[in-house]
This record gives structure tokens, sequence and C-alpha cells, in this order.
């Protein structure tokens, strides 16, 4: 059985051998300021990015401010946000979200985990991806590619996101943790492929006890 201070050394192997191999990574949600990667985020559940940032540039000609989109008929916000998926239950929460935020918050998007997860919404995943790319403050994004690789890696054992998120912040440092939620999203995407891993190829392989489940 490994302590956490051996997985604590593991970990720090990983994050050296994932920098080598995905330097510069970022987030992939074209955004300007906080109400545009807030709607996006919304918009990335069961969505990729790619589809996301060719939906946007014109949903934000439409409804350039969080006021805009507070006041949106949802009818025509369905037909721009469509082909994400999910549009009847994003584009209510869309509406509702910006309503909050000029209500409660004078049109300002929160800069605290409290605040913005009770946003409607706009859960964890949702709140730390605003607090690390707009406030700069640290925090794991758990994604089902995060989830997925960071069980194969032996980091944890769990499969809700928030027990991941909390067992992560015990093993990682927190000067990683903004990385390594691109980095492994990145890997999900072109090694450890849920339904065919290449662990042939992974450079991770040496670092990760198995088995290799999805």
């Amino acid at each position: 059985m490994e302590t956490l201070s051996q997985k604590k050394e593991r970990a720090r192997k990983i994050i050296a051998k994932l920098e080598e191999m995905y330097p510069g990574v970022r987030c992939e949600l074209e955004h300007i300021d906080a109400y545009q990667l807030l709607v996006a985020t919304i918009l990335s559940a069961q969505c990729t990015d790619k589809r996301v940032n060719m939906v946007t540039p014109r949903l934000f000609a439409h409804y350039p401010t969080v006021r805009d989109m507070a006041n949106a008929d949802r009818e025509k916000l369905i037909e721009d946000i469509r082909s994400t998926g999910f549009f009847n239950n994003k584009s209510k929460n869309l509406i509702a979200c910006c309503r909050d935020v000029l209500t409660r918050f004078n049109g300002v998007i929160p800069d605290n985990l409290n605040d913005l997860t009770s946003l409607p919404g706009v859960g964890r995943k949702t709140a730390n991806v605003i607090l690390n790319h707009i406030h700069h403050v640290p925090a794991i994004v758990v994604d089902t590619h995060v989830g997925r690789i960071s069980r194969h890696l032996g980091l944890t054992r769990h499969s809700d996101a928030v027990k991941i998120e909390f067992e992560l912040q015990k093993v990682l440092p927190e000067e990683a943790w903004i990385a390594w939620n691109h980095q492994l999203i990145q890997h999900g995407r072109t090694i450890c492929i849920a339904r065919r891993p290449r662990c042939g190829d992974c450079g991770l392989r040496a670092l990760c006890p198995g088995p290799y489940e999805t």
C-alpha cells in the first residue's frame, strides 16, 4: 500500500513528466473576460471546447454583456446554442445565472467559490474554471478526463468529482493545480483515450500502476 508521502513523491514525478509532454497548455475555451468564460464553461457541459468556440463568437455578438444575456429571449437563445446540446437547460441556466449576477452582484462575476456556486447552472467545476483563469486562484477542475486519468494513475479511488478534487488537493502541490487540469485533458484527448488508451505510447506508463480501466 502506497503511503501519502510516497504518493506525493510519485505525483511530483508525474507533474515533471507532464510538463515535458505538454508545455504551455492553457484553457481552450476562447474568452476575453469573466462573463464570456462563465458562459462558455456552462455551454461546455457534455460538449467539446471546439464546438463551444464555434458557437460563442455569434452568441457574444448577440449578447455582449451580462445584462444582454439576462434579458435574452429564451427561444432565440436556444437557437444560438442548440448545437452545444442540452440547450433547454443551458438556456434556462444562462439567463437565470446572469439575472442573479445583475441583482445580487451588481453585474460583476463573483470571485469566490461560495458565491459562484450559488449561481444557477454553476457547479464546482465551472466555479473553479473561473477562479483559475480570471482570478488566478489555484483550484483543481475535475472533468471526465481529470477524474479518469487520476484514477488510472492511482492518485484517487473515487468516482465522485468533489471527492476526487479534495483527494488531489492532498497529493498535488498547489502550484501545479491549474496546469494539472489542462495537461490531463490534453493527455486524455491524445494518449489516455477513454475507450482506446494508447498505453504503449504513454510517457507516464512507468509511473502509472494501473489497472487501465475506464
